[in-house]
């Protein structure tokens, strides 16, 4: 991590974030409150390996179709930690 003064070889090549989300990365829907930028910047920061960033289209049980936001980590330890301080980072507006 950079803050740690240490490059990270995805990072560098602009690996990190890809454009599908692979069947083997662990996923995390979730609504959100804040812009993409919010999430992605807190990834880049907190997290190392690879991630995707996206759209997530579930059918409803009435055959509506719905669209909620995807984040998914090649490493299921990042998913399970992402999870855990989302509500911190995707905080609701207060108003």
């Amino acid at each position: 991590m950079l803050k740690h003064n240490e490059a990270n070889p995805l990072a560098v090549f602009g690996l990190r974030r890809v454009e599908h989300c692979p069947p083997h990365f662990t996923q995390v829907l979730f609504d959100t409150y804040v812009n993409e930028k919010t999430i992605t910047d807190w990834i880049y920061e907190h997290l190392t390996g690879r991630f995707y960033y996206g759209d997530f289209y579930k059918e409803s049980d009435l055959g509506k179709t719905g669209v909620t936001r995807c984040v998914a980590f090649e490493e299921p330890g990042e998913a399970s930690y992402f999870s855990l301080i989302l509500d911190t980072i995707n905080k609701t507006p207060q108003w």
